[in-house]
């Protein structure tokens, strides 16, 4: 084969990589400026930058993804259409009959949300995320990434973080892909105090996940606020969305915005 030729073949292969990530990034464009996304969650993204977290995450349309712990939906409003056609997305909620009367409420806004709207929604399934064990509905080695978004801290508090994580490396695929977005505490924080305050220590969470099965490959600042102190009276809920202190003090905590956050990558071994 002449130079010339393999030239040629290099710089073909090349122009196909780059207009395969174009495509990519303009799906995640259409899905991140969708219709369906309401004026409200739209609001948050100059805060959680979802079209640049997934690309960290390295997802792609033909994945098969878990979003754990969806809320009403903020990021199933991104990755329904845009797995849509190629992937498929599933998410694990906490079930109507969740002995939380506020949890149990929020699954059923969700699948509300997901019923009204079957043309966005129709392809998703929607399984519990806990039942005698965490995510007992998804096979082993079934799945390309799993994706959770400000949940860590929750089972620090109630408990189930070690089990949690476990069960993110039984139903990932050898090489799959675990995104992790988490408020986080000071260097050398207490991660049980500082999970009561919604916040977690980076060098113990990743410690913990890589203790599962997992190597981090990756660690990016997109989701980082250093006007964050940590330090407000009810913790991260002080903070935009939640406004636990409601007009007290509004306009200081909008200032400061969403709080700081770690965006982790980890690949399953």
């Amino acid at each position: 084969m002449t130079l010339t030729r393999t030239l040629l073949i290099a710089c073909t292969l090349l122009s196909l990589v780059t207009l395969n990530a174009h495509a990519d990034g303009h799906g995640l464009d259409a899905a991140v400026n969708a219709a369906n996304r309401s004026a409200e969650n739209k609001a948050r993204d100059i805060y959680r930058h979802p079209k640049e977290t997934l690309q960290f995450f390295d997802i792609s349309p033909s994945m098969n993804v878990l979003e754990i712990l969806p809320g009403r939906g903020w990021y199933t409003e991104i990755l329904a259409p845009y797995l849509a056609e190629k992937g498929h997305l599933t998410v694990a909620s906490f079930g109507a009959n969740h002995k939380s009367k506020y949890l149990a409420k929020v699954h059923k806004d969700f699948v509300m949300k997901v019923d009204a709207e079957p043309n966005v929604y129709g392809k998703v399934d929607v399984v519990l995320f806990q039942e005698d064990s965490f995510l007992k509905a998804i096979p082993d080695a079934s799945l390309d990434m799993v994706v959770t978004f400000r949940n860590s801290h929750n089972w620090i508090r109630y408990g189930g973080i070690e089990e949690i994580y476990a069960a993110f490396s039984r139903v990932l695929k050898p090489g799959g892909i675990l995104g992790v977005v988490q408020h986080r505490a000071a260097k050398g924080s207490d991660p049980k105090a500082s999970a009561e305050k919604g916040y977690i220590p980076k060098s113990y969470l990743i410690d913990l996940v890589e203790n599962h099965g997992f190597e981090m490959i990756g660690s990016s600042e997109i989701n980082a606020n250093p006007k964050d102190t940590r330090d407000h009276p009810e913790g991260v809920w002080t903070l935009p969305p939640s406004y636990r202190l409601k007009d007290v003090d509004k306009e200081k905590y909008t200032a400061i915005g969403e709080s700081d956050r770690m965006t982790l990558r980890f690949v399953k071994k």
